[in-house]
């Protein structure tokens, strides 16, 4: 019998926390290379279509609720326990959606969405895949640097700025996790931080590819 791992060892893996340069690096690397990028933020809109309240509880739950009840009356810990991606809610769509792409070109997968718990059992070896983990002064850098309109979903909250608050705590702890995770299962992770720059991101990420 073929291994799922197997058919999809034409895919390439970049995970992480939220504002480490997932989608500018992917980009970068499967342009310098050849490959197509699956950008697993892109289809969230989709796999919530495909979705039902049985496979994704969480996910139907959070789809119920105002933007208050989302990002403002409850703490950073609860927001992080019943995110629905973060649980690997709609991780068998990306599945679903990898095994429908032809072989050639390879593919390079991105997002938030790739747990290492989740993404392990499909490597056919760990070198293809690789986690970028922001410290919490990059987080704070890219966060100034985007400003107040990428978080224009924000405002549709009662007090945008504790939503951001608790948003960015959210994230932080997310990361944490992944930092554990990564370690705990010896998958590669890379610490992302304000003295590393865009070039030497990718050459390292490139590197934990062996392109």
């Amino acid at each position: 019998m073929v291994s799922v791992s197997s058919v999809l060892q034409h895919v390439y893996w970049i995970g992480g926390g939220s504002g480490a340069g997932k989608t500018t690096i992917a980009r970068r690397i499967a342009a310098q290379h050849g490959l197509r990028v699956y950008a697993t933020d892109d289809v969230m809109a989709d796999h919530a279509r495909r979705s039902t309240p049985e496979d994704s509880p969480l996910l139907h739950r959070f789809m119920a609720m105002d933007m208050d009840e989302r990002w403002v009356n409850r703490p950073p810990k609860t927001l992080l326990e019943t995110f629905h991606w973060f649980q690997g809610e709609g991780f068998n769509l990306i599945i679903e959606d990898l095994l429908c792409f032809s072989r050639e070109p390879g593919v390079i997968v991105e997002g938030f969405r790739l747990l290492p718990r989740l993404v392990q059992p499909f490597l056919s070896v760990s070198t293809r895949a690789v986690w970028l983990l922001p410290t919490p002064a990059f987080r704070e850098a890219v966060v100034k640097s985007r400003g107040g309109s990428a978080w224009g979903f924000l405002a549709r909250t009662t007090d945008p700025e504790r939503a951001l608050r608790n948003l960015l705590e959210r994230d932080r702890m997310f990361t944490e996790i992944l930092r554990e995770e990564t370690a705990r299962l010896e998958l590669p992770a890379i610490e992302v931080d304000t003295t590393m720059t865009e070039d030497e991101l990718v050459r390292r990420v490139t590197e934990a590819f062996g392109l």
